[in-house]
């Protein structure tokens, strides 16, 4: 954040793509250079982008697929012939000397595989780090309440409200594998089934008025399995819960203060959040201007409309 005045303004999820990028590859072991970083980030974020969709963002994802399994394969096969030294703990390290029952290693692409399984859905919580923004901008008194909160509660009910308020993916897809009945609806093989994630989580028999942002709804309150459902439902060893639910909430409670603590305007753009694009996302991607910034000649963005209360 240091270097963001001098730049005049900064696209929020892109700074967030590339912080986190380099903070989970930190953390597994991989390497990289300054200049390695934003291509990364870009190839991991067309990565989660075209996850819902067909067209050239599906394209895009892809060729990212391709050459980041390429590249991570090869830093498996540095690790195993002593060209590249990573921690012994690290994710790259466990990858890369991973045995399977029969004593073989994994083939380089599958250990690149996994690797990229680790980094790439940690890179997804921009999404939220946006919509985290998007929130404290259209309800400011959250930045307050973060501001005051001295042990954390208040902030891990922010992160809470913004995964069941904002749609990262309105639904999920998937195919029955047989003829079922459930809940007096039969189901045939091969149905495809759509679970409506935004509808469950504004069901109003669940959340009291859930078109309202509201985090205090989450104080002091259990969550069951299968009532709040951003990143599915159930048990993630054994359902279609995303394991990776905790780094997502952690995430947010360490940066949702930073930035409700951070000195900035918010410039005239489009903030809308269209609900017919998977994953969906704030279409300026939240264009901030730090304090002390130099302030530009022309707007920022060709579409300059103000938010409605609720962003859909």
């Amino acid at each position: 954040m240091a270097t963001w005045p001098d730049r005049g303004h900064v696209v929020l999820f892109d700074e967030a793509a590339r912080v986190i990028t380099r903070g989970a590859c930190r953390w597994a072991g991989i390497p990289l250079t300054e200049e390695e970083i934003g291509p990364l980030a870009a190839d991991l974020v067309a990565l989660v982008d075209g996850f819902g969709s067909p067209g050239a963002r599906h394209w895009r994802a892809r060729a990212a697929r391709r050459r980041r399994e390429a590249w991570l394969a090869g830093l498996v096969e540095d690790v195993r012939r002593g060209a590249l030294r990573v921690p012994d703990t690290s994710a790259l390290a466990v990858a890369a000397r991973h045995r399977e029952p029969d004593g073989e290693s994994l083939a380089p692409r599958i250990a690149a595989v996994e690797l990229l399984n680790l980094v790439r859905p940690t890179v997804a919580v921009s999404w939220f780090v946006t919509f985290a923004a998007h929130a404290l901008h259209c309800w400011p008194v959250n930045r307050v309440r973060l501001a005051e909160d001295t042990d954390g509660t208040y902030a891990e009910a922010f992160a809470h409200e913004v995964r069941r308020f904002y749609p990262f993916a309105p639904f999920v897809a998937g195919k029955a594998v047989k003829d079922l009945t459930w809940k007096g609806e039969q189901i045939l093989a091969d149905w495809l089934v759509l679970l409506d994630v935004w509808g469950q989580n504004h069901d109003p028999a669940l959340w009291p008025n859930p078109c309202a942002f509201d985090p205090r709804r989450f104080m002091g309150r259990e969550i069951g399995p299968y009532d709040l459902i951003p990143q599915g439902g159930g048990d993630p060893a054994a359902g279609h819960r995303c394991p990776g639910e905790p780094v997502t909430v952690g995430l947010l409670e360490a940066l949702a203060p930073r930035l409700a603590g951070l000195d900035y305007t918010v410039p005239e753009q489009d903030l809308t959040i269209s609900p017919y694009r998977i994953p969906a996302r704030v279409a300026s991607g939240f264009v901030l201007r730090p304090a002390g910034a130099a302030v530009p000649r022309e707007p920022v963005g060709a579409e300059r409309r103000r938010p409605s209360v609720h962003p859909l």
